[in-house]
């Protein structure tokens, strides 16, 4: 089962997910994709570690989710955005390439047998990238967000911390 939930910065995605979670499973896990940049990404980290309690399991995974076993587990994946960053990054800020990678790897995880609730931003919907890098991004995001929602049983759009059921 595939769960994809999307939204702007601080629209309660992270919240959402983590309840979603806890309501199909006593155990869930949260597999976290980010890469501590700066210290202010620190402290978002830290932040979201402390918003979960004991009943959680934390992974951490740059890049290679499928090489987890996530097998019978329902999995908080957080988030696309950074983890597709981590592609950009090493692919040299080469679209094309960052977005096969992207793809292969996520296609590799849906061969698992978990229920997955991927967050991803939708960077797109904001002011216009002032930087060609900005820009990249921002279209190689919304390419992957479709391939995703495409694959995806459920997709959710959160504003202002409120669930729309777009699928």
């Amino acid at each position: 089962m595939l769960y994809y939930i999307s939204g702007g910065q601080r629209s309660g995605k992270s919240r959402y997910a983590q309840d979603l979670a806890l309501q199909l499973s006593p155990s869930p896990v949260y597999l976290a994709t980010s890469r501590a940049w700066d210290d202010d990404h620190r402290q978002r980290i830290a932040r979201h570690v402390a918003d979960r309690d004991a009943r959680w399991t934390t992974l951490e995974e740059e890049k290679y989710l499928s090489r987890l076993d996530l097998g019978g587990r329902v999995v908080v994946l957080d988030c696309v955005t950074l983890w597709l960053t981590n592609f950009f990054t090493d692919a040299n800020y080469e679209v094309e390439t960052a977005l096969a990678q992207a793809q292969v790897e996520f296609d590799k995880l849906l061969t698992q047998d978990c229920t997955l609730l991927v967050i991803s931003n939708e960077i797109g919907m904001g002011l216009h990238a002032t930087t060609e890098a900005g820009r990249k991004f921002t279209d190689l995001q919304g390419w992957l967000n479709q391939y995703i929602a495409q694959r995806a049983d459920h997709a959710i759009f959160m504003v202002s911390g409120l669930p729309l059921t777009v699928k």
